[in-house]
């Protein structure tokens, strides 16, 4: 088979797939979600089947202990997550009506003078901005919580996702080996090269970056909560649930936590250095631990192409999309690096007279023995 008909065949298995996703996509909810539940927690069951227990115990277990969890935390942190949400989204326009006076008071004269010259009416722009922002945030509110579709979504997370974890997690080996069976022999190690790469950069970030969200939105919400910040529950879970983007969680928590503490505690300095100090110590462990012992040096993933994953594939599949955005992200970084390696070891790139060395760079360049074996 000529090489121009293999990439046909596979172009078109991957239109399929895209085509297939978009057409089911209301109904892939629980399906994506109970897979990367699984692969989530795929390791702990390996461990536990080292420790003595069988693969479908282990499964068991597992399942039942995360179900527990998720059902504990829908009945005790939701309704006060929910309750924050719409009161921050009440209070917003009064909380930057504050700051920004507050902001206002410390502004240098110049600056002031130079607003006033301007013409513009800075707080007037701030109050209509945070007039919409408000309704928007309130409004997305009530279609969660109000909407026929997300009930059923919830329902069948609730009772599917939970099924299809147990049988994916029985059954993770043997669908794997089975996979591996279906590669074609002459491709077989390459194929198995790239699942390697491919696994190692989604279980850093599915399982490593995944699990630093988790402890660190944790942390956040019940420091902000102890030091008695209004809205901490919702400000800390939000900035551990952005921490997946370098920065991004520190950042966009640490704004509304310290603009809501110059609110509500001015001039307690101590109270706003505490609220200043959850996020610097959030930061010093996420940094010098959770990120290095458990997402390691590199996963492969830049920050705006990851970004820009989220946004493409959650535009295209809605929320489906963004939880496949990041295996698919993983995948297509691996592949292209491949592609790359191919090509700089071609004689598309190297020239058909080209018998010299090939200035690829190291990190790119294929092993002497990939090179002379290549096909031609």
């Amino acid at each position: 088979m000529t090489l121009q008909r293999q990439v046909l065949i596979w172009a078109a298995c991957f239109a399929v797939m895209v085509l297939v996703l978009w057409l089911l996509g209301p109904i892939l909810l629980p399906f994506i979600a109970g897979f990367v539940l699984a692969y989530f927690l795929d390791p702990i069951a390996d461990r536990l089947q080292k420790w003595g227990f069988s693969r479908l115990t282990a499964a068991l277990l597992i399942v039942v202990l995360a179900l527990l969890l998720v059902v504990a935390a829908l009945v005790v942190f939701v309704p006060m997550l929910v309750d924050q949400v719409g009161r921050f989204a009440g209070e917003l326009p009064a909380l930057i009506q504050s700051l920004a006076a507050r902001l206002n008071a410390w502004a240098p004269e110049w600056m002031k003078e130079a607003v006033n010259r301007s013409g513009t009416d800075i707080q007037a722009s701030i109050m209509q901005f945070a007039g919409k922002a408000s309704d928007w945030i309130l409004s997305v509110l009530k279609t969660l919580l109000s909407g026929g579709l997300a009930l059923v979504n919830l329902v069948s997370l609730l009772v599917v996702t939970p099924i299809v974890a147990f049988y994916m997690l029985v059954d993770w080996d043997r669908m794997i080996a089975t996979i591996d069976s279906w590669v074609p022999r002459d491709y077989a190690d390459t194929v198995r090269e790239l699942g390697r790469d491919v696994n190692a950069a989604m279980a850093g970030f599915i399982r490593g970056q995944g699990t630093v969200c988790l402890l660190l939105g944790i942390f956040y919400a019940a420091g902000l909560t102890f030091a008695g910040l209004k809205f901490g529950l919702a400000i800390g879970l939000l900035a551990g649930a952005l921490t997946f983007i370098p920065y991004a969680g520190a950042m966009t928590g640490g704004v509304l936590a310290i603009g809501v503490a110059l609110v509500q505690f001015w001039p307690d300095y101590w109270a706003i250095g505490l609220v200043v100090g959850v996020f610097a110590v959030g930061q010093f462990l996420e940094g010098n631990f959770l990120s290095p012992k458990l997402v390691g040096k590199s996963i492969g993933l830049h920050p705006v192409w990851l970004m820009f994953a989220l946004f493409a594939f959650g535009y295209a599949f809605g929320f489906v999309g963004l939880l496949l955005a990041v295996p698919m992200a993983a995948a297509a970084g691996v592949l292209v690096r491949f592609a790359l390696r191919q090509y700089l070891a071609s004689r598309l790139y190297l020239g058909a007279d080209d018998t010299g060395d090939s200035p690829v760079p190291a990190d790119l360049a294929l092993p002497p023995e990939a090179i002379e074996n290549r096909p031609a």
